[in-house]
């Protein structure tokens, strides 16, 4: 059985091939110069003061999550439809908010609309759950906590 991580990495490298759309790119661009990107390291100094909006699917929170304080799963698509309920009406729109996904890209979008709905303290992870768990964090899952190695 695959571990944890390269079957991560497999889905980021298959991820990769959409990517390559042009006008994908400069969304993703666009994100990523109006949203501020957090190191994982900064991110695991505050987990404890946020609020983690993991905007992946099911599945993939499923195989593991960053643990913080307060964790939200918000997939992508869903995001400005449950903003309201599930963010604003509970933590007010000026709570802290660091999204994130598989490497980043689906995050500063996310993140992108967030602050286009309103939201003022939003930032994305960089390198999404790859780059945590490349900083050397751990994921937790309903099997329990990881780190990989």
């Amino acid at each position: 059985m695959k571990s944890l991580h390269s079957q991560l990495a497999s889905y980021a490298k298959k991820c990769d091939e959409v990517l390559l759309s042009k006008n994908l790119k400069k969304l993703v661009e666009e994100a990523n110069e109006k949203v501020p990107q957090i190191t994982p390291k900064k991110l695991n100094k505050i987990k404890k003061e946020i609020i983690v909006i993991d905007v992946r699917e099911p599945e993939e929170f499923g195989s593991g999550y960053i643990n913080a304080k307060t964790v939200l799963t918000i997939p992508r698509g869903k995001l400005e439809f449950m903003a309201i309920e599930k963010i604003a009406k509970e933590f007010g729109q000026d709570a802290k908010i660091v999204t994130y996904c598989l490497k980043g890209a689906r995050g500063s979008l996310a993140a992108l609309h967030l602050k286009k709905l309103g939201f003022e303290n939003v930032f994305n992870l960089k390198g999404g759950i790859l780059g945590w768990i490349e900083a050397g964090y751990t994921i937790k899952n309903y099997l329990g906590e990881f780190k990989a190695v």
